[in-house]
């Protein structure tokens, strides 16, 4: 009896580590930082020109690669190579707006695209008559 016990104790304290480490996660996706001094911080270049696009609503509530759940109106975004976690610059090279992003996923695997924002990222730095791709360039910031 006391083995079994002992069995459900411990399974109850992995299982509450394994909630508790979950919502732990890159969770930034509601925090915007475009206002405060980290967006005038000089960033190091990482792309100097490339695509972006923006998340399709059908993907809202869904966990991305780094287990955050995915909300199509924070500031976050998915990138193939760039480590969860990392914030960086995205500024649209058309009227150089910019809007800072936590990267919490992977993506963008449409050829020819470097990075998939938020759509409120997106249309933050859109000229509002452009619709799913901008040429941007992005900043890696510490």
């Amino acid at each position: 009896m006391k083995s079994l016990h002992s069995k459900i104790t411990v399974a109850l304290l992995l299982l509450s580590f394994a909630f508790l480490m979950n919502s732990c996660g890159a969770s930034g996706s509601k925090i915007r930082t475009t206002n405060n001094s980290e967006s005038s911080k000089k960033g190091k270049l990482y792309k100097s020109k490339g695509v972006a696009s923006y998340y399709h609503d059908k993907f809202n509530g869904r966990k991305t690669a780094s287990g955050a759940r995915f909300d199509n109106s924070g500031y976050t975004a998915a990138h193939r190579e760039l480590a969860f976690g990392t914030k960086v610059r995205v500024t649209n090279l058309v009227n150089n707006k910019s809007v800072v992003v936590t990267i919490n996923d992977r993506g963008p695997f449409s050829k020819g695209r470097e990075i998939d924002l938020t759509k409120k990222a997106f249309m933050e730095i859109s000229d509002k008559t452009t619709h799913g791709e901008l040429s941007v360039k992005i900043e890696l910031l510490h």
